[in-house]
């Protein structure tokens, strides 16, 4: 089989309680509604928004022999997404994300993988040459693949999250991938300075600074000044933002990755975003491709 997109790494598992404010009560104790636990985390949000738009995804990461292992696996099995896995020695990444009333969260992620964790070459080389792209998403997991994948002279995207411009542990996938998102809640202000850097010092082709409910910023090698989009309203009300920013990622990468105008990928990203933040749960109802287009060209038969 051959794959549009290979995802590697990035899976596990969140528990998810609502909560009124994002704040520490005066008491000791609180009670919530039923709290939940979700099939999450960034590479199970770039594989499963993929597959939903219709792309042949293969997601390959290591999982634990555990209750949250046997949560993902379920759910790959029911969705259809085809997964490879080896053993995760420490178990199956966790977070507990805490979700106001107004849908923004604190996500607290336990990073459980040992650092010396890597995946052998004899596990991932088949699938290189099997696929047109590949998304990194699993940290320090992937820190030692990019050699192979410009070998296999396959397009490369990557998710530094809330990375401040410097940290080490991003720099060789900010200046070593063909896309790169990023989050700019702790960047801020320098977003569009961080962006121009990525693209200075990088092969990047495109950089994205997502920034919530303000919209997001983009460069890209034609045009290294950071230019700013407002956000786009989702129709239904916000509940949950957990899963917005991957979602955001696969649409844009999609349609980047099909030679449309930026402006449609910003559209195409921003609509897959809004509509992730309407239903609760990290990666539970991710867009279709109808409905993409249904969002994209309103009114269009």
């Amino acid at each position: 089989m051959t794959y549009d997109v290979l995802v590697i790494g990035g899976s596990g598992v969140d528990t998810i309680v609502r909560v009124a404010d994002l704040e520490i009560p005066p008491s000791d104790s609180l009670g919530v509604p039923p709290i939940r636990d979700y099939v999450a985390h960034t590479g199970n949000g770039a594989a499963l928004g993929f597959h939903a738009l219709g792309l042949a995804t293969k997601f390959i990461d290591f999982i634990g022999d555990d209750p949250q292992g046997d949560l993902i696996r379920a759910r790959y099995q029911e969705v259809g997404l085809d997964f490879s896995s080896l053993p995760a020695p420490a178990g199956t990444p966790r977070s507990v994300n805490l979700v106001d009333r107004g849908g923004r969260r604190f996500s607290f992620y336990d990073g459980r993988h040992p650092a010396d964790l890597r995946f052998p070459a004899d596990f991932y080389r088949p699938f290189l040459a099997r696929t047109r792209h590949v998304h990194l998403s699993g940290g320090g997991l992937c820190r030692d693949l990019l050699p192979d994948l410009y070998g296999a002279g396959v397009t490369v995207s990557t998710d530094l999250h809330a990375w401040d411009g410097s940290a080490p542990y991003a720099v060789p996938f900010a200046y070593g991938c063909d896309i790169v998102f990023m989050s700019a809640a702790t960047v801020g202000d320098r977003a569009p300075k961080v962006l121009r850097d990525i693209l200075d010092r990088g092969r990047a082709q495109v950089a994205v600074a997502t920034d919530g409910a303000d919209g997001c910023h983009v460069a890209t090698r034609t045009s290294p000044d950071a230019r700013h989009f407002p956000a786009l309203a989702p129709e239904q009300p916000v509940v949950d933002s957990n899963g917005a920013g991957d979602a955001f990622m696969t649409a844009f990468t999609d349609s980047w990755l099909k030679g449309l105008p930026l402006d449609h990928c910003v559209r195409a990203g921003s609509l897959s975003g809004a509509f992730a933040c309407t239903t609760p749960g990290t990666h539970e109802r991710l867009i279709t491709r109808p409905e993409l287009d249904a969002l994209m060209f309103p009114g269009k038969r």
